[in-house]
């Protein structure tokens, strides 16, 4: 077993261990008195694995109330969490009961969010089967839905009690959301890590997968730790978030996924780092080609010109700038401010 603490409120424990989910109660129970739990999860989650975790709960003492969604990211909307936190009232959850969201990101974005607002916080625990949730969105506290004038508006900060995660999840994984979670692998290496990135360029992935884990969960924990609240650090991040975002919302938010709207934002942003002199050249080619290695999209059918105009809902903006995460190079990001007026020269348009 892999596991570290992260130290941000009251602490939680990341626990990475094949099989955990037939033992996941002992865990919850650990870090719980409540008496009931619900259990938020996917219609692709929920019937492969939703019955492992029910049955577990169920005998640790603990009263079961599911709540299963449509999967995919259009369920990731106000009226959902909504639905949500009336199911919770409907059964009574009190603030000592708990929330459990099984599934990958949406799920967790969703499950925490709702347990964030639900008698104004109550614990929740987050179980990711997804690659991506289990590198990145699972850990940090960042819980949201989608507006439609923007992706991830809504939302609030609200840390899980516990992550636990099982790499035996992702062998029920299509390719396609194996491809989705590396995005997130690539982003760390980029933004933190030369030697991971480098992994990830010479191995195979599956080969190494708890490694990768563990070390992206490693880093995250660590910036988390030391900006909680995206004041700082915690923005690099969003390493081709910002251009990721507005081509998810061009594609209204269904024929390109998360991860490959992020690959292509890290491309664009590279290219743009190289042509301003701030990345050496050959960046970028060298990051698309880690991101082809796990069959991921270099670039989109919308022009630069109409990703920058799609940007211009993204909450890292302020009243006249966009918070951009750059590179020096791979594995040493930073952050910078680029005034609207300037951005479309920045990405060489003018």
């Amino acid at each position: 077993m892999k596991s570290l603490r992260v130290n941000v409120g009251d602490g939680y424990d990341i626990f990475i261990e094949r099989g955990i989910l037939s033992d996941c109660s002992k865990y919850i129970k650990n870090i719980t008195n409540a008496s009931k739990v619900c259990l938020i999860s996917d219609s692709n989650v929920y019937p492969i694995y939703g019955e492992i975790i029910k049955l577990q709960l169920k005998s640790a003492g603990f009263e079961v109330f599911d709540y299963v969604f449509e999967a995919g990211e259009a369920s990731k909307t106000t009226a959902s969490v909504v639905s949500m936190v009336e199911f919770m009232a409907q059964n009574e959850l009190t603030r000592n009961d708990i929330v459990v969201a099984l599934g990958g990101g949406v799920t967790g974005d969703m499950a925490g969010f709702a347990a964030a607002i639900y008698l104004r916080g109550i614990k929740f625990v987050q179980i990711p089967t997804s690659l991506l949730a289990q590198v990145d969105s699972s850990v940090g506290g960042k819980t949201a839905v989608d507006l439609p004038q923007g992706k991830n508006l809504c939302g609030a900060f609200h840390q899980p009690s516990l992550v636990l995660i099982d790499p035996n999840t992702l062998d029920t994984l299509t390719p396609h959301f194996f491809s989705d979670g590396m995005a997130e692998a690539i982003k760390t290496g980029c933004i933190k890590s030369l030697s991971l990135f480098e992994r990830l360029e010479n191995e195979d992935a599956r080969e190494i997968i708890e490694d990768v884990i563990f070390e992206c969960v490693s880093i995250k924990a660590g910036v988390v730790e030391r900006d909680e609240k995206e004041h700082g650090e915690r923005a690099l991040l969003n390493f081709g978030h910002t251009s990721g975002h507005a081509i998810e919302k061009l594609h209204n938010f269904t024929t390109v996924s998360h991860g490959e709207a992020v690959g292509i934002g890290m491309v664009m942003i590279t290219k743009a780092c190289e042509e301003n002199g701030i990345a050496p050249v050959g960046s970028s080619d060298r990051i698309a080609k880690v991101l082809e290695k796990y069959d991921l999209k270099t670039s989109d059918i919308h022009s630069d010109k109409e990703i920058i105009s799609a940007m211009n809902a993204d909450k890292k903006r302020t009243a006249n700038a966009i918070n951009f995460t750059l590179l020096h190079s791979i594995g040493n990001a930073f952050s910078q401010k680029i005034k609207y007026e300037d951005i479309p020269s920045f990405f060489g348009l003018e």
